[in-house]
């Protein structure tokens, strides 16, 4: 099994800007992840995270998206979609996810899969944490993230030790 890369995007400080963060913190927290997995917290980094997409497997990045739908919605993005542009003006991110992938596509280095999961935010105001809309969404998004690796061939190998 080849490596698969869980990258949480956005900007904690902007409170529902930063879901695809807390999401993948949460993911995380909760459940043994087999050892192809790295989670990685992307923050808003651009081209600093071109050493966590390329030759892999899969990437799988979880972020805010606006679908115009109602908080709290899910929907997938394929590798295809991002790299087209059509959903660029959907986050503040995908223009430097484009970036990285692209970077990646022109070292010969992308990863063989890309998916984004992204999350309908509610609120964009200064603030740590999440709106109670999205907080109480977020198991949805962690139970959807977890389907998503057993899907692809990367099922945690049980609750976390230490879960709370």
């Amino acid at each position: 099994m080849g490596r698969l890369t869980l990258l949480g995007l956005g900007n904690i400080l902007l409170t529902d800007e930063g879901v695809g963060v807390w999401a993948v913190r949460e993911v995380q927290r909760r459940w043994r992840l087999p050892p192809e997995v790295e989670v990685v917290d992307g923050g808003t980094a651009g081209l600093d995270l071109l050493p966590y997409v390329e030759e892999r497997d899969w990437l799988l990045v979880v972020d805010a998206v606006e679908f115009q739908r109602e908080p709290g919605f899910m929907g997938w993005l394929a590798g295809e979609e991002l790299l087209a542009g059509g959903t660029a003006q959907a986050s503040l991110h995908h223009l430097g996810l484009r970036e990285v992938l692209a970077a990646a596509q022109l070292l010969d280095r992308s990863p063989q899969g890309v998916l984004l999961l992204g999350i309908q935010p509610h609120l964009l105001t200064t603030g740590v944490g999440l709106s109670p809309c999205l907080e109480a969404r977020l198991p949805e998004v962690v139970q959807e993230i977890v389907a998503r690796l057993g899907a692809l061939g990367y099922p945690p190998l049980g609750p976390a030790e230490s879960e709370d």
